[in-house]
């Protein structure tokens, strides 16, 4: 498999992998640190062009998952790497929690130590699903959405794709979270929160507007 990044993140992926026992051909990929050796850990190859990620794909694994957090980077990585050949993969912790029945978890998705997903919960490709966070029974998570360690998403509540939900926050049952919002650390979300804005404090308040998405 390749890792796309080679810092931060996808050091967590490759603990996953090394949970699951899937380091054979294992690669990394970063094209824009200058102070990245030839291997990572001086164990794991790092490609630094397009020319070789296309040759690794046909050649040895078109498999790959993306070790960078920021979701609208993960949505371009995901393209540009779709677009070489590859085969978008899940990475999910043997000791995360998973339930056993009507869990729908997309390609590409990210789910680390700890992390618990109860049943009749859906969550979209390309996310992160950090340490110890909670989502619980019937919630729904769009697409390239990170749930930062400790995060606990309550019945039934709603994630939109390319949000980013911050460390330690609660979201109560029923919410709705839009497209594109940041929750920043510790908050606890009581009520709907509109999309494309920052939203922090307990209860949770928009504190900031953002740009809307164009893709």
């Amino acid at each position: 498999m390749l890792i796309v990044g080679a810092k931060g993140f996808a050091k967590e992926v490759l603990e996953v992998l090394h949970q699951l026992n899937q380091l054979e051909n294992l690669f990394f990929f970063d094209d824009v640190n200058d102070d990245i050796k030839e291997n990572l850990l001086d164990k794991f190859p790092i490609l630094k062009t397009s020319q070789e990620v296309s040759a690794y794909f046909e050649a040895t694994d078109n498999r790959f998952t993306i070790g960078i957090g920021n979701p609208i980077l993960r949505k371009k990585l995901y393209d540009k790497f779709i677009s070489l050949g590859g085969l978008f993969t899940s990475t999910i912790s043997p000791l995360a929690n998973i339930g056993s029945y009507d869990i729908e978890i997309g390609e590409g998705t990210n789910i680390l130590s700890g992390a618990s997903v109860s049943n009749s919960s859906k969550i979209g490709m390309g996310c992160i699903i950090y340490y110890n966070s909670i989502v619980t029974h019937d919630s729904k998570i769009g697409d390239f959405v990170e749930i930062s360690p400790s995060a606990t998403l309550l019945g039934r509540c709603i994630v939109g794709s390319y949000s980013k939900i911050g460390a330690n926050v609660t979201i109560l049952p029923d919410v709705i979270i839009g497209k594109n919002v940041i929750i920043g650390a510790g908050s606890v979300v009581t009520k709907d929160i509109p999309d494309n804005c920052v939203a922090v404090g307990i209860p949770a308040k928009m504190i900031k507007e953002l740009i809307p998405l164009q893709f």
